[in-house]
């Protein structure tokens, strides 16, 4: 794997020499564009709108328009002179408490490893202190022209660094949306019963057994069309719960949710159906058992 970036991880006076690798990989179905009904590719082309001509990426600059309509134009080399931190330095200027910092700021994750054999000693000991301490640094980089706010922590025997949104990115809600529940009040039973579900369905965070399921249906759909066969479309969503309705379909969540907490092995088969068919599950009636259990789990 080829590192995305190169540099120096620096805490106080020591600096260690790091690389930076994609810790995630994509694994969405990409699709070419063609025009309906024919073999012709759809290509987009970098061209000039007053000669029509396609333009060489080299000859290409940036132009920032000002309010009288007009352009500063900035050359690429010059964005990098300016650009901070060209010392390609990894500087963490404070460690806070992961569990302080709200999702929302979390971007995209990637592995922070040593650059040589030669600096894994002082590479190990900033990863155990950090583990033994709980806390993540904060710190501040340049990568391909552009400044990043990152998150540097302990993972399974490897630093993990995670790019953070600046807090001027992120939108105020009451400014965007102007929808939100100001007037609803949450009543005392239902609030319970809210309360309760969350309960039921409460468990251990275990990401294998999460998978992207619209992207395997992609692929099968692909396969499907490509022997000239159809698939089964996907269940459509569930109808809005009306307010009169909303403390029986919490209660029903609860009990719902409680099944499906317990060992479902220990449930008979007719449970099992029973279960099912309160979820909806599609040809439960065709089902063996251990298919039903399969669904119920997935469902």
């Amino acid at each position: 794997m080829r590192p995305v970036w190169s540099g120096s991880l620096s805490l106080g006076l020591v600096t260690v020499p790091v690389r930076l690798y994609s810790a995630v990989e994509d694994h969405t179905v990409h699709f070419r564009q063609f025009q309906r009904g024919t073999e012709d590719r759809i290509r987009y082309r970098r061209v000039n709108e007053r000669t029509g001509k396609e333009v060489d990426y080299d000859d290409i600059v940036k132009g920032y328009e000002l309010d009288s309509g007009e352009y500063v134009v900035v050359e690429s080399d010059e964005l990098d002179e300016i650009a901070p931190g060209r010392s390609k330095s990894l500087d963490i200027e404070s460690f806070v408490e992961l569990a302080a910092i709200d999702p929302m700021f979390f971007d995209k994750t990637y592995w922070l490893a040593p650059a040589k054999e030669e600096f894994e000693r002082p590479y190990a000991l900033l990863l155990e202190a950090m583990r033994s301490s709980g806390r993540a640094g904060i710190a501040k980089f340049v990568m391909r022209g552009r400044e990043y706010l990152a998150l540097v922590r302990s993972g399974e025997g490897v630093m993990v660094l995670n790019t953070l949104h600046f807090a001027a990115d992120l939108r105020d809600p009451a400014e965007q949306l102007p929808d939100l529940p100001a007037k609803a009040k949450a009543r005392g039973k239902e609030l319970d019963m809210a309360v309760n579900l969350i309960d039921a369905m409460s468990d251990d965070w275990r990401p294998e057994e999460y998978r992207d399921t619209y992207t395997d249906r992609v692929r099968k759909l692909i396969k499907a069309k490509k022997k000239g066969k159809t698939i089964t479309p996907a269940t459509e969503p569930g109808e809005p719960t009306k307010v009169v309705d909303l403390f029986e379909a919490l209660s029903k969540s609860v009990e719902s949710g409680k099944a499906k907490k317990k060992d479902l092995s220990s449930l008979s088969k007719a449970d099992l159906d029973k279960l099912a068919r309160e979820r909806d599950i599609k040809g439960r009636s065709k089902m063996t058992r251990a298919k039903l259990e399969k669904a119920l789990k997935a469902s």
